[in-house]
Parts: C-alpha cells; sequence; structure tokens
C-alpha cells in the first residue's frame, strides 16, 4: 500500500484492509471485487490486483507459507528485487538491499555516484555498491534497523529538495555535502514524458421501485483496458462518437454534458467527458453495462473520479446532440 501512496492516506485503508483478510489464506480465498473495493480509493489498482495473485501463489506453491528469502520472494507476482530485500531483511534478516527511489537518493548523495540512473547499468552498479555497505554482522538485529534507517533518511532527512543535512547521521562522510552538490544527485537525465487521455463516460441512472440505479461496466483485466483493469466504471467510450452510437436514436436529445473534469494520474492526464442520460424510459442497454442500486454501487471497486461522479451528479447544461452527428 505504501509503494507510490502516502502513509497519511494508508493509514485510513490498511486497518479495514487487514480486518477483512486478516490471513493470507483470506486473501487468497477473496474475490477480486471484495479486494479491489476496499482498495477503491488509492489508486494504483495493479498493487491489489498483484497482491491477491501473490496470495494465490502462496497459498498454491508455498504451502501457505512465504518465501523465507529475497530470491524466493520475487517470485511472487508484484513483488520486484527492492520489496523482496526489504521483506527479507525485515522479517528474516537477509543481508540484501533494498534501492527504492528514497535509498537511491541516499547513497548516490553519500557516494556522490554521478552515473545516470536513467541506465540500468548504472543502476545496477549503484545496486552493487548498496551491497557492499551492507551489515555484516548480528544481521537479525541490524539488517532491519540499517534497512529502516536508509528508508527514513530519504524520507525525512535527505529529501530530493532542500535536504536537511544539518541532522543528518553521515553528513560527515557525505560526498555530496562536502562538494555543496546534494541536489545534482542522483543524476538521471531521462524524464518520462506525460501523455493525456480523452475518455467519454456515460452517466445513465433510472429509477426502479422507489430505488435509484446506475450503469456500470466492469473494465477487463486481459490487458485490452487502458485504465482501471478490474474496477468497476461508468461505461467508458473512446469518443462522443462511439457513445451516441451506443444509444438509442430516441435517447439522445436527453443527454446532458457537464463539463469536461481533468483526473491526474502519474504520468497521464485523463480527460472526462460525463455524459448524463436518465435511463428511467429506456430499457436497451444492456449490452453497454448492468444496473446496479446506486448505494451498492459505491460498495464496489470503483476508480476515485468515478466514486467523486456518483456522489451526487451536478447536470450542467444541455447539448444539442443532433448538431454534432
Amino acid at each position: 500500500m505504501l509503494q507510490q501512496t502516502q502513509a497519511a492516506t494508508v493509514e485510513h485503508f490498511y486497518p479495514r484492509f487487514l480486518a477483512a483478510f486478516p490471513t493470507v489464506q483470506d486473501l487468497a480465498q477473496a474475490p477480486l471485487d471484495d479486494v479491489l473495493a476496499l482498495w477503491s480509493g488509492m489508486g494504483y489498482y495493479t498493487r491489489a490486483r498483484n497482491l491477491h495473485r501473490a496470495a494465490h501463489q502462496v497459498m498454491q506453491d508455498f504451502g501457505g507459507e512465504f518465501p523465507k528469502s529475497a530470491q524466493a520472494l520475487e517470485q511472487l507476482a508484484g513483488v520486484g528485487r527492492s520489496t523482496a530485500a526489504a521483506i527479507a531483511a525485515f522479517c528474516y534478516g537477509e543481508r540484501v538491499a533494498i534501492l527504492d527511489g528514497n535509498v537511491k537518493r541516499v547513497l548516490a548523495r553519500v557516494l556522490a555516484f554521478d552515473g545516470d540512473l536513467s541506465a540500468a547499468r548504472q543502476v545496477s552498479l549503484l545496486w552493487d555498491k548498496a551491497s557492499e555497505l551492507l551489515p555484516t554482522h548480528r544481521l537479525k538485529q541490524n539488517m532491519p534497523a540499517y534497512t529502516q534507517g536508509l528508508m527514513d533518511m530519504g524520507a525525512t532527512i535527505c529529501h530530493a529538495r532542500k535536504p536537511i543535512c544539518t541532522v543528518c547521521p553521515v553528513a560527515s562522510g557525505c560526498k555530496a555535502r562536502s562538494q555543496q552538490a546534494c541536489e545534482t544527485y542522483p543524476v538521471k537525465t531521462k524524464k518520462i514524458k506525460r501523455s493525456t487521455e480523452s475518455i467519454w463516460l456515460l452517466h445513465a441512472t433510472r429509477q426502479q421501485a422507489q430505488s435509484p440505479q446506475v450503469l456500470l461496466q466492469q473494465r477487463p483485466t486481459d490487458g485490452t483496458s487502458k485504465v482501471w483493469a478490474g474496477l468497476y466504471s461508468l461505461p467508458p467510450f473512446e469518443s462522443e462518437a462511439a457513445l451516441l452510437a451506443a444509444l438509442p436514436l430516441a435517447a439522445q436529445p436527453q443527454l446532458v454534458f457537464e463539463p469536461v473534469r481533468k483526473h491526474v494520474l502519474t504520468h497521464k492526464d485523463l480527460w472526462l467527458h460525463i455524459v448524463q442520460f436518465d435511463a428511467s424510459t429506456h430499457s436497451k442497454l444492456a449490452s453497454v453495462g448492468v444496473w446496479y442500486p446506486t448505494a451498492k454501487a459505491l460498495q464496489l471497486g470503483l476508480p476515485a473520479p468515478i466514486r467523486k461522479i456518483l456522489k451526487p451528479p451536478s447536470i450542467t447544461r444541455t447539448h444539442d446532440v443532433n448538431s454534432n452527428l
């Protein structure tokens, strides 16, 4: 949960998640929908899907017992080299190095490591140096302390901008500080380019037996879904024309177009075009999605922007659809 999400956010989700799935067996036996529902609002849902897959692997491939080495832990879904090393160091005292973003920054500055960390070869070299610095005795006690210390230094002292060198416990041996060039490290020349994507969302509602309902579509998990895989969403379309083609012609004059909303992901901006439709008198939408009572819908695994739309929608302006045909 703490990968890519701040602790202040995670602390609201972790107790509920652990109460629902107190053991790896409980997690493995749970439907993915239940896992995603409890994760809803934290983003980066691949983490939840991998966690669920990893629980299955622990039960099926490791007899219900977590692997006890970094090398074996890397076989679990979503567990890379650094995460595997962190688990092995904390839980088993194994002498293995982690190298997350914070630790890269700390080590690059302490060592004045000027290799470009955009290049895999330079990352590998830094990993070798990180391994050389590991404790060599009393590993059960020292490995967890050393690993936690590195992580905490990067998170609370050795900031990317304006590091607090005056309270750093290794300031006297930090080569970057001696060069008065802390913010020069780590070196990383390749920047990840942001992209944009537009999605048209059909916000169809209807009143059934005194209970409001909303039309939702569960996004596929087979790799065809660019965003929100496995989550429940308002039916998405690549264009306004595609959305209109999915609706009965008689329904189109009743559509209400909201202002475009921007949703920011890590490396992508989503532009959400929301089209409201009161479907109380139209039933030919079965191929688009499934009707859910609104209260039930809010208990499902919903992306954060979809949850905001459902609580509640705001009608803005009516759009003359025919002018766009």
